[in-house]
């Protein structure tokens, strides 16, 4: 099956408010990522989300050239020609885009996309994420107006957020930020929904404490009462058509009763980062240390070729990201539940 149509995947949407379940949502940056990711969703049949972040891009693009828009297509790319091989609904999503990168980054993806339906072509990405929670809340919504605008003109969804994720990801640093930046306020959502409402379906991420990063028990202080408080003033006051399709960031560690609890209040997406990252390189460490002698030319020695094969230590990685993935789709209440071949 090709990548979801923007039909299919706004169905996606539908069918995971509906039934309280939300699809993970992993960043790749390699073949060995993305067939991870196809793999865990498939073994699950769960419907997901891949995702690029513009550090995943310039990976991607290789060191010479460190090009985020070329690195994310080529990712786009093989995901859709990989994708077409699994029984599953797989929908495309770049990730934090700071107002600083929009230019850059943003709207040259959303050109393609363009460039690709003119040509008869799916689009390349389903959605796009602008992050512009580093802006005053009316500069904020200023920007994911216009970006709305141009992503429903080419049906892609936009996922904006208003309140800061804490921690550090791929390169912006938030953990200086004041603990009150970590939480949106009923208002804030009702002034999100009266900016955005009408011009183009988009995703929320509305913050509760969310921090990027891996933490100890008890260290990461999450809310999610206030998604629920949230949804609520808006739905009070423009009607239960009104309630947000959430997305839940920075949830690696996440207690599972405040995970599941998060779903109740709307959230329909919840980022993997983290976590698959620490998943990917834990069996190549363990390659690394139970092959040692035969991974490196120790003492003169010439080593051995079957250990320092890349795909000998990628394979396990790769099966280190099915396994997470998996459990991600256990978590969410996502498994069993493709909406494929019904839409």
């Amino acid at each position: 099956m090709p990548i979801a149509t923007p039909a299919q995947y706004a169905a996606m949407l539908d069918a995971a408010q509906e039934g309280s379940y939300a699809y993970p949502a992993m960043n790749v940056t390699s073949l060995p990522t993305i067939n991870g990711a196809l793999k865990a969703f498939a073994d699950k049949k769960s419907d997901g989300i891949i995702q690029v972040s513009t550090g995943g891009g310039q990976f991607a693009s290789g060191l010479d050239q460190k090009d985020a828009v070329l690195g994310a297509i080529i990712l786009a790319e093989a995901t859709h020609r990989l994708a077409e091989k699994y029984d599953v609904l797989i929908a495309l999503h770049t990730d934090h885009c700071q107002p600083g990168k929009v230019d850059s980054f943003l709207k040259p993806l959303i050109a393609e996309t363009a460039r690709r339906r003119e040509a008869g072509l799916p689009n390349l990405f389903q959605s796009h994420m602008l992050d512009a929670s580093e802006l005053p809340l009316k500069e904020n919504l200023e920007l994911s107006v216009e970006l709305l605008k141009l992503c429903a003109a080419n049906e892609i969804i936009l996922e904006v957020e208003a309140g800061v994720v804490g921690g550090e990801e791929d390169g912006v640093d938030h953990s200086d930020q004041p603990a009150d930046k970590l939480y949106t306020t009923p208002e804030d959502m009702v002034a999100v929904y009266e900016a955005l409402n009408g011009l183009g379906r988009y995703m929320f991420a509305a913050t509760f404490g969310n921090v990027h990063g891996s933490y100890k028990p008890g260290a990461v202080k999450l809310r999610p009462e206030i998604l629920k408080a949230g949804q609520e003033a808006v739905m009070a006051k423009y009607g239960k058509e009104a309630e947000f399709d959430l997305v839940f960031h920075g949830g690696s560690g996440t207690p599972e009763e405040q995970l599941r609890e998060t779903l109740d209040y709307g959230v329909v997406k919840m980022n993997i980062d983290t976590d698959t990252q620490y998943a990917f390189t834990r069996p190549v460490v363990d390659h690394i240390m139970k092959n040692y002698d035969g991974v490196l030319k120790i003492d003169g020695e010439v080593g051995n070729k079957k250990t320092y094969d890349p795909r000998s230590y990628l394979k396990s990685a790769e099966m280190g990201v099915v396994q997470r993935m998996g459990e991600a789709c256990d978590d969410l209440y996502s498994t069993g539940k493709t909406i494929f071949g019904k839409v």
